[in-house]
This record gives structure tokens, sequence and C-alpha cells, in this order.
């Protein structure tokens, strides 16, 4: 391995050390020039067809994983890997947020050197700082400190990597270095480190009582039955989640996912007993990616996802999902719904009640439409197949994005109806939801991607709910507090913004339906 204590990797961002004080930050932020260039950059992109105008996208060039989202001292703070144009290496860039929702940028926070890249990782919050433990790659695992108002300054520990990727002899370590999170046990400090080996994800887990002297315990993950040979588990956030745990991950193999069970404390095991999906199809193109995930305080856990591009734009790809809290609804089941107060950027409202879907007969909502919308819906299916809810449609169906309500055409969910005998137990089969974006775009150079298509169960009688979160080029669908799906859109024609319906085989009815235009959390 080539000596990189000797290599310079200092970046060639201008970098500015704030003052202490939320006052005095605010103040010099005011006329910070690299502040200034984040802004105007940001302005360069506003008439962007595809660039969404809700969720969050840097300010300049682009992003990938989302790293370290935490709660510190009344504030959100996301950070991610930025690539500045003038030094195109992770740095880890920030912004800041009072609800998850609007969120405002701020200068760069970690720069490179000693390492050659400030790689994922994640944050802990104490009382009075916050650690930031990331990938520094070429060296190892960094621990960086920050404890100012807005997370402005970071400091590295020791100035080096505290968890080497290589031994200081050269002789075969036991562990691999990559994307790491951090909790605390009892004031000891541990850290999960991802690996790779071709049957499971191998997690490697360190212990610390200092943050700067590491020890390495072992494989953290037993009992998994479930993910597939040859995922690994990058970007891994371990957290509480009701009375039981969650490691959420990304393998580069299937997609963003994640593992439910029991936290062992005495043996310093996480046991596992369900697995948990977020893209139900390749990652890339169009797909979700990798989590940056915090508790919430109540129980509960948020995940931020970056969503990777469909298309080439210019200056700009990756996009963040919305903000999402994971409950436990059950001992092996999640619950998934929209996070912060999304509610706030509701502006022009349009609402439907009892509309009947004759059916095989298309609906379309006349005067209803946009592309930068959430829609609220509430559909009795009965004895229909096929329920669907069409979004950014042209007139002539040139393009249209089809979400999909499959009435009981997933597999047979036996769980659910354990108690109910054989006859119940043939009962319980599980619903699909589906996005296909076969015909979201004319456009030559947007690349296709089969339909993102996830399981949902609903209980006899139980209506089909939907939040349809529509911004320019990304579809979010969560349904029924259970399931999410998201998928890149990229239509071509400026008029692709109608709305239809349309039930298969037997008619339906939307009992409501609620159209808001969405405001633009950058204007």
């Amino acid at each position: 391995m080539a000596d990189t204590q000797s290599v310079d990797y200092t970046s060639r961002v201008p970098y500015y050390t704030f003052s202490t004080t939320l006052a005095e930050q605010e103040a010099e932020l005011a006329a910070n020039p690299l502040l200034q260039r984040l802004h105007a950059a940001r302005r360069g992109y506003a008439d962007d067809p595809h660039r969404p105008i809700y969720h969050y996208v840097n300010p300049e060039s682009t992003l990938n994983d989302p790293n370290g989202l935490c709660f510190w001292q009344g504030r959100w703070h996301l950070f991610y890997q930025a690539y500045p144009p003038e030094d195109p290496r992770q740095h880890w860039g920030h912004a800041v947020s009072d609800d998850l929702i609007h969120w405002r940028d701020l200068p760069y926070a970690i720069y490179p050197n000693p390492e050659e890249c400030c790689f994922s990782g994640a944050a802990l919050v104490e009382v009075n700082r916050v650690i930031a433990i990331y990938h520094g790659t070429k060296h190892g695992n960094i621990v960086a400190l920050s404890d100012d108002p807005l997370l402005l300054n970071w400091e590295k520990l020791t100035g080096q990597a505290v968890i080497p990727i290589a031994s200081a002899d050269g002789s075969e370590l036991l562990y691999r270095i990559h994307d790491p999170c951090i909790w605390q046990k009892e004031g000891v400090y541990y850290a999960l480190s991802n690996g790779r080996d071709w049957w499971r994800p191998l997690d490697y887990l360190f212990r610390s009582t200092d943050l700067i002297h590491w020890e390495y315990l072992h494989p953290f993950v037993e009992s998994d039955r479930f993910t597939l040979p040859g995922d690994d588990g990058a970007c891994p956030y371990f957290w509480p989640i009701g009375d039981r745990h969650i490691l959420l991950f990304f393998s580069h193999m299937s997609g963003g996912q994640a593992l439910l069970g029991d936290y062992d404390t005495a043996r310093d095991k996480f046991v596992a007993s369900s697995h948990h999906k977020f893209n139900f199809g390749a990652y890339g193109p169009s797909g979700v990616h990798a989590p940056s995930a915090a508790p919430d305080g109540t129980g509960g856990v948020v995940v931020i996802f970056n969503m990777n591009q469909g298309k080439p734009t210019p200056g700009w790809d990756h996009i963040m999902t919305l903000p999402r809290r994971l409950t436990l609804l059950g001992p092996e089941t999640l619950g998934v719904e929209p996070a912060g107060e999304v509610e706030s950027l509701r502006g022009q409202h349009q609402q439907v009640v009892d509309l009947t879907l004759p059916a095989n007969q298309e609906v379309v909502l006349a005067g209803i439409e946009g592309n930068a919308i959430e829609i609220g819906a509430e559909i009795e299916t009965g004895d229909a197949s096929l329920v669907e809810l069409n979004v950014l449609r042209s007139p002539g169906r040139e393009e249209v994005t089809r979400i999909a309500f499959y009435r009981e055409r997933g597999y047979w969910f036996y769980e659910n109806y354990a108690d109910e005998g054989r006859s119940g137990r043939k009962a319980a089969r599980e619903s699909l939801l589906s996005i296909d974006t076969s015909y979201s775009s004319t456009l030559p150079d947007v690349r296709s991607r089969a339909p993102e298509t996830g399981p949902l169960f609903l209980q006899p009688g139980e209506p089909l709910r939907l939040r349809v979160f529509v911004d320019k080029s990304v579809v979010e669908v969560f349904a029924n507090g259970r399931q999410c799906l998201a998928v890149r859109v990229y239509p071509g024609r400026a008029d692709s913004t109608g709305i239809s319906l349309r039930a298969q085989g037997q008619d339906a009815l939307v009992t409501r339906l609620d159209v808001w235009q969405m405001e633009d959390i950058y204007a």
C-alpha cells in the first residue's frame, strides 16, 4: 500500500472558520463568499424543468449519499456527499432545517485531508457536542467533532484515522474498513463498519471509551437469512425503533434495505428477524439509493435517501427523497409515513368526492393538474382487480406516469391470518403497488426502468389510502402508512401535468381526492 501520510490532500475549496454563538454565525453567514456562491448556483437552476422544488437538491454540482442526519439544538442537520466544482472529491455538504422540509444551505462542513475523500458516515448527538464518524479514503475511519450552534466548525480527532484501513506492520486485518455508524451504550462508544463477503453483508463491530482507541470485537449481525448473496452493508445506521432495533443499509447490488431485530447487549450482537426493502428493482437508473437515519425522539426513526438520476441533467443529478418516519406497527411490521411538516407546503387546493370509476373507462380530472403537487386519495377498490391513478399525463396520453394497485395479486401472506384457520389463511394474500414509468417521457435520453412494484397488505374492507408527491422529476407514493415507492421521471412535454383514474374489470369509488399545489422551498 502506498504511503498516504506524505500526500497532501488539502481541499481547494475555500474554508472558513465561524464564531461560536448563533448571532455571530448568522451575521458571518450573511456575508460569507462561499455561501453566496452556493446561493447563486441554486438560482442558476431555477428554470430547469426537471429540478425539484420541494425535495432537497444540493446547490451546486452533484451529490450522492446523505450522511449524518441528526437533531441538534432544535434543528435538523443533513450532510451529504458533495463534489465542489473546483475540487470534485467528496466533501461533506451541509443543510439545516427547522422542520425537515424547508432546508437552508450552509457551507461545506468537512473537507478532505489527511484523507483523499470524505466518504460516507454517521453522527451521534451528545449533550454538549456532535460526533461524526466517516470513511476517509486511503486512510480509514475518521472521527470529527463539532459543538457550535449550526455545526459549522469541525475538528478531526487526532488529525488521522482512528480506525486505520491497514495495520501498521502490514499484517492482514480481521475486518474491512468502510462506511461506519456510531452509537453509545453504558458510556462506551460502538462503531459499525461495513464490509462484504459473498454470502451476506458483513458488518464489523468496534468499541472505544475515548473515540481514539478502538478495539475490534466481531461481526455484528446474526441470523441474517434475508439478504442476497453478494449484498453488502454500506451506509449502515443502527437505532432503536419501538422496543426493537433497526439496521438500515445500502447494498451496491440490490439497493436500500433494512433488517429488523433485537440488540443482544450482553453479547453485542444484532439478531435479525425480518427484512424490509426501500426499492423494488435496481437502484439505478431512477431508483432509491443510500439512507441516512436518526431517532425522532418518540420511538420512531427518521430516514432520508438519495435517488439516482435517469437522464443527464447538466450540472446536477441526484436528489433526496422526502424524509420518512419509520415506526413499529407490529413485531415485524414497519410503518412508513412522510416526516416533517410537509403540509406546510400546501397551496391552492382542489377536491373531488364520491367519484365513481366505471369499469374499464379512464376518468380525466378536468381542471386539476400540476407537476409539483401533493395528492391525497381514498379509494374503495371493491371487486376491481386493478385501480390506477395516473399523474404527469399529457392531454393525448403521449406521456403518463401510472400508479397502479393490483388487488390481491401478490404473495400469500398467511401470517396475517394465523388465528383464523385454514380458510382464513387462504384469503391472506398481499396486493401490489406499482409505479410504472414506461411512458413517462418521450425524451430520447431518458433511461428506461421496469415498473417499481412492492407489496401492500390491506385488511378486508380497508380502503386504499394514497399520499402521492409529484415534484418535477420525482414521484413518491405512500400507501396506508405501510408502504412507500419512489422513482425519478422526466416528462418531455410542458403539458404533461394531468391527472386521471381508472378501474379494471369492476367499478371502484373514489370517496375523496385532494390535490394541493406545493410551494417552492427555495423561493
